[in-house]
């Protein structure tokens, strides 16, 4: 976590209980954490385009939530950093929580009838959510609610393992691809928090260019969003492969990947 010892911006002084490595106010009077805020981008405009073409496809609900939850993190941790103000960190973390909840429903419920709900692991969920939340808004220690995302992201791992390595063994490269990203992000968030004093010594000798590489949770950001998106893609690719539609990957602007699903032609 980073010093206390940093500027005073528009928001005033953080009320939040985590303050991370990145320097405060450095680059904007009215951002707290300019390059933690602005590369959670990532995780805003590629869900929301995600989200308006499973709506298009016609597909579940589910999938729409899924890209929507994301795009919430996205929101909510745009807010925090550019406050570091206590409420808006809740509205960083708790839809950490909800959202992955709503991707793991997704990826353990993929091989029922279409447009099938199934209340007793909804239920389940909710429970899980209004628990956490509950705990959290009264103990206020940021590593309870690591550890119980941390549970959630531990369910959607093994049960990815589980469908590519015994049912759709051809999607191994998207899963392992996704969980790779991801734990990349989650080791440059550990590299941010363990060597704080030693990155903001070293971006005061960097070119400034050169320093912004050294942002790391801003780069956790960067590979978790695009983690959790080619999960999300994941999940739609079993969930459309089951239902024996068509799905085709498209890259937006001939870069960033998206799934067009097409009905399985009837003879």
């Amino acid at each position: 976590m980073a010093p206390s010892v940093d500027r005073q911006g528009y928001w005033g002084r953080p009320t939040s209980t985590l303050d991370w490595c990145e320097e405060n106010y450095v680059v904007s009077f009215y951002i707290a954490e300019f390059w933690n805020t602005v590369s959670n981008l990532i995780m805003i405009l590629p869900p929301l385009y995600g989200a308006v073409q499973t709506f298009r496809d016609g597909l579940e609900l589910r999938y729409i939530c899924s890209f929507l939850g994301l795009a919430a993190v996205g929101v909510g941790s745009w807010c925090f950093h550019m406050t570091l103000l206590y409420e808006m960190q809740l509205l960083d973390e708790l839809p950490m929580i909800y959202s992955t909840c709503v991707f793991v429903y997704c990826l353990y419920e993929c091989f029922k009838q279409e447009n099938c709900i199934s209340l007793f692991p909804i239920a389940l969920l909710l429970i899980f959510s209004v628990s956490v939340t509950v705990v959290y808004l009264q103990w206020k220690e940021p590593v309870f609610h690591q550890v119980m995302y941390g549970a959630l992201v531990g369910c959607l791992v093994m049960r990815s393992i589980f469908i590519v390595t015994w049912v759709y063994p051809w999607l191994r490269p998207l899963c392992y691809t996704s969980l790779g990203i991801f734990l990349l992000g989650f080791l440059l968030w550990n590299i941010d928090n363990i060597f704080c004093d030693s990155l903001r010594a070293s971006r005061k000798t960097l070119p400034p260019g050169v320093g912004v590489v050294t942002q790391f949770h801003a780069w956790w950001h960067i590979f978790t969003g695009l983690g959790s998106y080619l999960h999300i893609l994941l999940s739609l690719q079993i969930r459309s492969t089951y239902l024996k539609y068509r799905p085709k990957v498209k890259f937006l602007c001939g870069v960033w990947p998206t799934l067009h699903i097409e009905p399985q032609k009837t003879s």
